[in-house]
């Protein structure tokens, strides 16, 4: 059986992968607290013939976990968050995590992420702001206050690194281990009235836009001239030569 038609077709699903996810990156380059993504893909050797026959992985994702800038925007209810964690929402399916510190209050005095999502706490639960007790501070470890008195606390989660991540909605993730909530805040914390912008470094991902994208057309060459190389040897044996 010719192997090589596979090996190249295996090769641009791999690289077709990679461009969707440089492409993403590049749209969401400007979407606040954005996690970069990688996919990285291993030689999986055949054993179904007799000759070892390299094909592409299907592709493993992985999430940056660099830190973006981060902005002033001198809104009270816009946060930074400082530090290995992540700032917890409910999506539809349970908790989701994000470093997107955007936040308002809802008509029902929900704290919620501009999509609607509910801020959580450290317990999982819902956060209720009366907006009309005073002007909102928040301090390094997520308490906030109205008129010096504490009326509910942001919830900062750790997730460990050996975790794999899905992309949720937005720029929130979801871990396959559970998340624990942070107790202490020595370099870790909240700043208030920042965000922390995308990770996304669009010069690298441009440059390597234009490297997967020659080499997806050098791919595409090799299974065009292995095609080609099959159609004649077909044709000359059915003619006898």
């Amino acid at each position: 059986m010719e192997s090589s038609l596979y090996v190249s077709l295996s090769g641009q699903l791999a690289l077709q992968r990679r461009l969707d996810t440089i492409a993403n990156n590049v749209a969401n380059s400007t979407t606040p607290g954005f996690r970069a993504e990688n996919v990285t893909f291993e030689s999986v050797i055949s054993q179904t013939q007799k000759t070892q026959v390299a094909y592409s992985s299907p592709g493993d994702h992985t999430f940056s976990q660099r830190s973006g800038p981060i902005v002033h925007t001198n809104n009270p209810l816009d946060v930074a968050v400082k530090g290995n964690a992540y700032l917890s929402v409910n999506g539809a399916s349970g908790p989701v995590y994000t470093r997107d510190g955007r936040m308002r209050i809802s008509a029902q005095g929900d704290l919620e992420n501009m999509s609607g999502q509910q801020v959580l706490d450290a317990g999982g639960g819902p956060i209720q702001i009366n907006p009309n007790r005073g002007p909102i501070q928040i301090s390094g470890d997520g308490t906030i206050s109205q008129k010096g008195e504490r009326v509910g606390k942001i919830g900062l989660f750790s997730i460990p690194a050996t975790a794999k991540f899905v992309r949720s909605e937005g720029a929130a993730l979801v871990p396959d281990v559970p998340a624990e909530p942070v107790v202490d805040f020595v370099g870790t914390g909240v700043v208030q009235g920042y965000i922390e912008n995308a990770n996304v470094n669009p010069v690298l991902e441009m440059t390597r836009l234009i490297s997967v994208t020659r080499a997806f057309e050098a791919m595409t060459a090799a299974a065009d001239q292995s095609d080609r190389k099959l159609s004649d040897a077909i044709k000359a044996l059915g003619t006898g030569r």
